[in-house]
């Protein structure tokens, strides 16, 4: 290993700590990740001859970072697509569909009605859009803090169980899809039940801390974000949703990228909008296209887009310098070719330290093989998909929902880690159980 080959690593290292530690230092992130990028491949460039042989070796280099951008652009329009349509569902009042369909009075039953919503949904939109529709849903239903506290924490691990076993639930498995190493078919088929029990546990030991009904029925009025009508609103939710499943049957019908089949639904949606906002006036106020389309698109983290592409292009640099084939290497053999350990200490990690880098890495350290374990939709891609989308929910900060409910919810690290972690990883444990009784039978 070459002494700029360890530069990289530690400029890896430090900027991944930086990260993990954003609540400290009061820093971004996305700033941090996009320094780290540019650190390492700045690094690669002061000798690129260590890494690649041959003539024109800088045109050799520019080729690798273009491949990189290639894919890891591919991943960020998909994101960026999603994120948009989930935007335009939610300002237009789609979610209120979901608010109207839980609503009881049994606590117990709305807090099984709140998990299967939760996960189904999370697989259909985000972990990360879900948590936050759930927690609006939550303050209008629980009035009781500490209820309420637990329902916030069974949405936490029945988002994270939900985005797993879908190829657009995670970004980990929009990651995993995109590259090739899962099918759709793949990781619903096999991962559905091992991320339903890893729901189903928690839930069933969380249900023992709520008794009763609530003092009254609490009704859902619905807020008049839109001048829309019942059925325009009713439209834009199916067409969202029903749009994002059509995403993976697209490309399987074209072969086209993934991104292509959200900018598809996308564009649809959007038009439908436009043609609902016809006629439609507000009192004292124009409501003008370039109006819409700015209030739109403002709500766009495109914090969260910068950081994938800064953490994702400084993961392609290590993947380059042939970091991650050594330390995939050295795993293997820590392990003695045990998938199970494997993906299950990376399924913990990502209750850490973020689960995006954790995933490019493995995706970098492990070639994809024509056969066996490490094939398309095998044993270790996904245990994968599983284990860093599951894992998440140990901690409150592993997973994007999970510090987003924080933020809401203003729940504290000691208490989640106090009350709710050992549930969550009794069902993390209890569904990589199942996945191992699957192949065993199967």
């Amino acid at each position: 290993m070459t002494t700029l080959t360890i530069c990289i690593i530690i400029a890896f290292v430090i900027g991944y700590a930086c990260i993990a530690t954003e609540s400290i230092l009061e820093i971004n992130k996305a700033a941090i990740a996009l320094l780290m990028c540019v650190v390492c491949w700045t690094l690669f460039m002061m000798s690129p001859e260590s890494y690649i042989s041959g003539d024109n070796v800088l045109a050799q280099v520019s080729e690798k970072i273009q491949m990189s951008l290639g894919d890891t652009a591919s991943t960020l329009f998909f994101l960026m697509g999603a994120m948009t349509i989930v935007e335009i569902v939610d300002s237009n009042g789609g979610f209120n569909f979901v608010r109207d369909t839980i609503k009881t009075r049994s606590k117990r039953k709305l807090m099984w009605r709140i998990a299967f919503m939760t996960f189904f949904l999370s697989a259909i939109l985000d972990n990360l859009t879900t948590s936050i529709v759930m927690i609006m849903v939550l303050r209008k239903l629980v009035q009781e803090r500490k209820e309420r506290l637990i329902y916030a924490a069974l949405v936490v691990i029945s988002a994270n169980s939900g985005g797993a076993f879908s190829p657009i639930g995670d970004v980990t498995t929009i990651m995993l899809w995109i590259k090739g190493v899962i099918t759709t078919q793949g990781v619903i088929t096999e991962i559905f039940i091992p991320s339903l029990v890893s729901m189903l546990i928690p839930a069933f030991i969380l249900q023992y801390q709520l008794e009763g009904k609530f003092d009254k029925e609490q009704n859902l009025p619905k807020a008049q974000v839109s001048a829309f009508t019942h059925r325009q609103r009713d439209i834009i939710f199916w067409l969202g949703v029903g749009g994002l499943c059509f995403v993976p049957i697209f490309r399987s019908l074209t072969n086209l990228p993934p991104f292509m089949g959200i900018l598809l639904v996308l564009g649809v949606l959007w038009t439908t909008t436009e043609f609902f906002h016809r006629g439609v006036h507000r009192d004292g106020e124009e409501d003008t296209m370039a109006k819409r389309v700015t209030e739109l698109l403002s709500r766009i983290d495109l914090s969260t887009i910068m950081f994938f592409l800064g953490i994702l292009m400084a993961v392609s640099c290590l993947e380059h310098v042939g970091v991650l084939h050594a330390l995939g290497s050295w795993l293997d053999g820590v392990s003695n070719g045990n998938h199970y350990l494997v993906t299950g200490i990376i399924g913990v990690l990502s209750s850490i330290v973020d689960n995006v880098p954790l995933v490019a890495g493995a995706m970098g350290m492990y070639p994809v093989a024509p056969m066996g374990d490490m094939a398309v939709d095998g044993i270790f891609w996904q245990l994968l998909a599983y284990c860093a989308g599951v894992g998440g929910s140990m901690l409150i900060i592993g997973s994007a929902a999970g510090v987003v409910v924080m933020g809401l919810e203003k729940i504290t690290f000691g208490w989640y880690m106090k009350k709710i972690t050992w549930i969550a990883f009794a069902g993390y444990l209890a569904g990589m159980f199942t996945y191992w009784v699957e192949k065993l039978i199967f």
